[in-house]
């Protein structure tokens, strides 16, 4: 949140504004106004844009704050926009996959940018040298993966298909969806048709999506079998969109039930591109991807140009997933270690190695380990070896552990304790170069302040990355060099 600065005075109100309006001041990391009333209590405005003056309807108090909804806009921001996606808004029934349709896409950003700083600031004392420019893409129809919730409404006779609504947990009765891409959000109404014609439209609570290169993979979550009626009503639906290379994958239990309904149903198997490293990527509709595909490649390529490893060091990707970093760093780097928490990950990494090693060549040793890195040890660092630099992509708790554990391996050669040895017999050394990818500006800013405070880096570079635009949702890059 970025500190709040005085309100005008009552002088400066502008002519025809009430005196109960509000003046925001501010957006906080949900994308809600802020404002402070005369008494100095601040109040958070769903639906509200700095520089506004704004009439609210309370909805929470507290004793230091209070929850809003705008009510009425009195003196719009010149960077309020009409929002695109007609479900979007502070209505009854209002969609919540986005919270900033309303705000210009290049304010957003900027916006992002500043809660960057701001925790990078306020919650590590960290300041980056330099502010690297924003990594931005498409607007709309970006949005590749999505779990869409399903629910029978027998009132409306009606099943409905989409993300839950504003504040509530019922699902938003969609027709379209402006991030999801066309031929996607196209599919919306034909999907709800689908649905109320299943005999087990009622035990359908969910359909994750998850769209690769030439093909749209639907994975209908079921609490009951389907029957064989409702198994070729799917059927029969991916051969009318044989357009979109519909491709159905059932979920009766657990992620790991997860299977294809049909593997000889002629679409191509499920993938996305890397093609600045000429790298294929198969996953599984459930595998952890990018949900934004054009943004992903231009983040790898960022991610690896600011890592800058060469052919003859060891590279460690922390958090590797099924290696989005780790086969284009294996493209550069002389040896590689890529590290990840589920197993399942790990597997589908070494074979997406192979697979990428048979087509194209040339990538370096790479080896994948499965380990849980939220109990990381200054022991297990040392045992992992020496690294010249590493890539860090954690999930949303960030890389507290790992970094800690660095920190201490730091502190104690301050403290005048001889370099452990690895198993190979080298004395450990720390890597000269980290970047970190972050999808949570509050736990980046937790590392980066034991990085900078403890381990005896400088954080040379930070910037965002717009993963999600129309959302609150920050992500981030950030590089730290040895002091």
């Amino acid at each position: 949140m970025a500190a709040l600065s005085a309100a005008p005075t009552d002088a400066l109100r502008p002519p025809g504004v009430p005196p109960e309006a509000l003046w925001v001041q501010a957006l906080d990391l949900e994308a809600h106004g802020i404002a402070r009333r005369a008494d100095g209590k601040v109040v958070f405005i769903d639906g509200a844009l700095p520089g506004e003056w704004v009439e609210v309807q309370v909805t929470r108090r507290k004793n230091q704050w209070e929850a809003a909804d705008l009510r009425t806009v009195h003196r719009a921001s010149p960077l309020r926009v009409t929002p695109r996606c007609p479900h979007f808004g502070l209505h009854a029934g209002a969609c919540g996959g986005c919270k900033m349709q309303h705000l210009e896409p290049q304010a957003q950003v900027a916006i992002k940018q500043r809660v960057l700083e701001d925790n990078l600031w306020r919650l590590g004392k960290v300041r980056p040298q330099q502010v690297l420019r924003p990594i931005v893409g498409p607007a709309w129809g970006y949005r590749w993966r999505a779990r869409l919730a399903v629910r029978h409404v027998p009132k409306k006779g009606d099943v409905l298909i989409g993300f839950h609504e504003r504040k509530s947990r019922y699902v938003a009765d969609m027709v379209s969806c402006a991030v999801l891409p066309p031929h996607v959000s196209a599919l919306l109404r034909p999907l709800r048709r689908l649905l109320m014609e299943l005999e087990a439209r009622d035990r359908c609570p969910q359909i994750e999506l998850a769209c690769g290169e030439g093909v749209t993979a639907l994975v209908l979550r079921h609490l009951e079998p389907l029957s064989d009626a409702d198994t070729a009503r799917l059927q029969a639906f991916a051969r009318a969109h044989a357009d979109a290379a519909v491709q159905w994958w059932l979920q009766p239990k657990g992620p790991d039930s997860v299977h294809r309904l049909d593997p000889a149903d002629g679409t191509p198997a499920l993938h996305y591109a890397l093609p600045e490293f000429g790298l294929r990527m198969p996953f599984r509709p459930t595998d952890f991807t990018q949900v934004n595909p054009h943004i992903n490649r231009v983040l790898v390529a960022r991610a690896l140009g600011l890592l800058g490893a060469q052919r003859h060091e060891r590279v460690i990707d922390w958090f590797c997933g099924l290696g989005n970093f780790t086969l284009p760093i294996a493209t550069q780097a002389g040896e590689v270690l890529g590290v990840e928490g589920s197993a399942a990950l790990v597997a589908r990494s070494r074979e997406n190695w192979l697979a990428n090693q048979e087509l194209r060549g040339g990538l370096a040793p790479t080896t994948f380990v499965a380990r849980n890195l939220f109990e990381m040890t200054s022991a297990q660092l040392v045992a992992d070896g020496v690294a010249d630099r590493w890539l860090v992509d954690p999930p949303r708790e960030g890389a507290f552990a790992l970094v800690k554990a660095l920190a201490e391996l730091h502190q104690a050669a301050l403290a005048g304790a001889e370099a452990p040895l690895t198993p190979q017999g080298q004395p450990w050394r720390p890597p000269q170069r980290i970047v970190y990818v972050s999808c949570n500006p509050a736990t980046l800013a937790r590392d980066a302040g034991l990085l900078v405070h403890q381990a005896g880096y400088r954080c040379t570079a930070a910037g965002v990355v717009n993963m999600f635009p129309h959302t609150a949702h920050t992500e981030s890059i950030a590089v730290f060099e040895r002091a």
